[in-house]
């Protein structure tokens, strides 16, 4: 274990070196920007007259989707004051004193029972309130002076590329300008309105900032009147791996995605030269460390991927499939195309501008570019935005889809929610006529599995097999919606949902999982068992708290124990820090979760630690309410230096046992490892 921890420890650092091929590149070491006494004096000035507005505002009860529109103005100037390295230069001053003017000048009106910005037309920044964290986010839009809400319009969904300076306040003031020329961005409009997802600041493509993507696009459908069917994804740079990450997992999220450069996997690439990861951290690799893995995906949404022929922001790795230097990340688009091709999907057509035959997706190359698009690539994108958002979504009859996790399991009208392995191949090719009245569906790697939209049908062959005593199926589920459960070989028709603990969507781990649904930190408030191992575990949350916010731009919710009431298991993900001595919740639980624990000792399987040098950590169903998680002395596992990565690997996996060492937030993992598909520890740590 010790050397495979170390091994991983290596590996990210090579892993980081690679990173840096992405970012800008430093010009020499400079003094940290620091505001005068007077620039201080200035900002605390206009956002305590703010903040005081915004009291007040809450207190008379305004309307929340307006008070969000004021709040996130004055979360611009407390997250600026609190981090003040990301004011990054003079201008970074600027801009904040500017927006907290813009904020108080919408409290005063919302004071008076108006808010002019919402009949506003062409570019402007609104808020809402995450659901995740409860914090408050921004949003940009921009309305086409068409849109007049008589009737349904397309949202383009828009991912940025990296940008150190792009913190809230930064992110409004562009928001209050005209456009800036963009070769990557819109010209053709269609009566289009387009969202600017802030993304948690670089973070588009994992964690808070994938919720963003999504949580966006429900706050802009409450406020204005959107074609659920002519949603495009699109994105570049970084923005390009959000979006890889984001349509290769949620097919059927989008009418067409439009992908511009974004990294390509190489951790798994380092990992194979180096000896791998241990277990528990490899096998999740294959959620976000494989998207290419994921092409198959792209069978049923319409992709155009595309970059530059001569991109050079990533560093060169020969590829040894092809023994050729990459290309950039132009190599993003490359790697799916071709495993489309080993798909069975293999292109045709010039080597700039090629289809995957038998799928709607085009790749594109644009010629004597960088990291851009040029003019003749744009004009084959606008086209392909027009053709798609014409079309809209539609309701495949052939449907392939694979997922390596039941987190990502949904394809249109089949769901994977139960899986023989995780972390390896899942997949469903599922067929049904134009009536939809015969389904022939093939699996592998599936052992539950969800088909809706059965009103009319009246055969169904899973794995050649009939799951029915006859063939009248509606008869025989009473419903639209059929859950297919697998016995040994053998497909049948589930009839009540399993008794012991399975995974399953959004109940498969690992403990990072817990963080992409809304989520609830508790404190301990009791007298420990142990003193060290306590406060190791109050150290493990208050960098959590300290590093989300950094990064992903929120202080978690976090209540003390003597606080929480059952209703707070029914409505989050609940994380619980301390030992069933400081923390009457764990206390609740202690005995309900696959370990022992004691004032003497923690056991896992055959595994003894001494409690008093030992801190267990965990993700498993919450006996309280067994719909969400309960997690023990954890937030997101991943290192600080990915939390703005292209993509960030879960350290953990489902549980771990911790040496505390005092005065260390990052303690070392004397274990850690998976639980099986029932939530048993595996043989292999017995």
């Amino acid at each position: 274990m010790k050397r495979m921890i170390i091994l991983a420890s290596v590996l990210a650092v090579a892993f980081s070196f690679l990173l840096l091929g992405q970012q800008p590149q430093a010009k020499g070491k400079q003094a940290p920007f620091q505001l005068t006494a007077e620039q201080k004096s200035q900002v605390q000035a206009k956002l305590g007259t703010l903040s005081a507005m915004v009291r007040s505002l809450k207190a008379k009860r305004a309307d929340e989707s307006l008070l969000a529109d004021v709040e996130v103005y004055e979360k611009s100037g407390q997250f600026l004051l609190e981090f003040p390295e990301t004011f990054v230069n003079q201008d970074g001053v600027t801009q904040l004193l500017t927006v907290l003017d813009q904020g108080i000048e919408r409290a005063t009106q919302l004071q008076k029972g108006q808010s002019p910005w919402v009949a506003q037309k062409g570019r402007k920044a609104l808020g809402y309130y995450s659901a995740l964290d409860g914090s408050v986010q921004p949003m940009g839009l921009t309305i086409p002076d068409s849109y007049d809400g008589t009737k349904p319009v397309r949202l383009y969904v828009w991912l940025h590329g990296r940008d150190a300076n792009l913190g809230e306040a930064s992110f409004l003031w562009r928001f209050s300008r005209p456009a800036t020329a963009n070769a990557t961005y819109d010209r053709a409009d269609l009566g289009q309105i387009i969202l600017d997802a802030y993304g948690r600041w670089n973070n588009a493509n994992h964690w808070a900032g994938e919720g963003d993507i999504f949580e966006g696009i429900a706050a802009v459908q409450r406020r204005y009147k959107i074609d659920p069917d002519r949603i495009i994804l699109r994105g570049f740079s970084l923005g390009g791996a959000g979006a890889w990450h984001v349509a290769a997992h949620h097919p059927d999220a989008f009418a067409a995605a439009e992908i511009g450069a974004g990294t390509w996997p190489r951790r798994s690439t380092i990992a194979a030269t180096a000896g791998g990861y241990p277990p528990y951290q490899q096998a999740p690799l294959n959620i976000w460390e494989n998207i290419t893995d994921w092409a198959l995906n792209f069978y049923n949404l319409p992709l155009a991927a595309h970059d530059g022929d001569s991109d050079t922001q990533v560093a060169s790795i020969p590829p040894p499939d092809r023994g050729v230097p990459t290309r950039g990340q132009l190599e993003s688009s490359i790697r799916v195309r071709e495993q489309l091709a080993r798909e069975g999907y293999p292109s045709e057509g010039e080597p700039n501008f090629m289809r995957a035959q038998g799928t709607p997706d085009i790749f594109l190359i644009s010629g004597n570019t960088g990291h851009n698009v040029s003019p003749l690539v744009r004009s084959q994108l606008e086209a392909f935005l027009k053709e798609w958002g014409d079309k809209g979504r539609t309701d495949p009859d052939h449907i392939r889809f694979l997922t390596y996790t039941t987190r990502y399991n949904r394809s249109h009208w089949i769901s994977i929610d139960g899986m023989e392995k995780h972390y390896q191949r899942a997949e469903v090719d599922a067929q049904r006529d134009a009536d939809h009245r015969t389904y022939n569906i093939a699996t592998k790697n599936v052992s539950r599995l969800v088909l809706r939209e059965m009103n009319y049908a009246g055969s169904l062959r899973v794995d050649g097999q009939n799951p029915f005593a006859n063939s009248q199926l509606v008869k025989k589920t009473g419903g639209p919606q059929i859950t297919l459960e697998k016995v040994g070989a053998s497909w049948r028709v589930e009839t009540a949902k399993p008794a012991a603990p399975q995974k399953t969507h959004a109940l498969q781990g690992p403990v990072d999982d817990a963080f992409l649904d809304p989520f609830l930190l508790v404190r301990p408030t009791g007298t420990p068992w142990n003193k060290e191992a306590n406060e190791q575990a109050l150290r493990i949350l208050a960098r959590f708290d300290r590093v989300y916010a950094r990064w992903y731009r929120a202080h978690p919710r976090i209540k003390d124990d003597k606080d929480v009431t059952e209703s707070d298991f029914a409505k989050y993900n609940v994380a619980l820090f301390g030992d069933p001595g400081s923390n009457q919740w764990i206390a609740k639980l202690n005995g309900r979760l696959p370990m022992t624990w004691t004032k003497e000792s923690i056991t896992l399987a055959d595994r003894v630690f001494p409690s008093a040098g030992h801190v267990p950590v965990m993700v498993y169903p919450n006996p309280l309410n067994t719909s969400r998680y309960v997690v023990l002395n954890s937030g997101l596992t991943i290192d600080e230096k990915e939390y703005q990565a292209d993509y960030s690997m879960p350290k953990l996996g489902d549980f771990a046992v911790l040496k505390v060492t005092p005065g260390s937030d990052v303690p070392d993992a004397a274990v850690a490892g998976l639980f099986d598909e029932f939530w048993q520890i595996p043989k292999e740590l017995k």
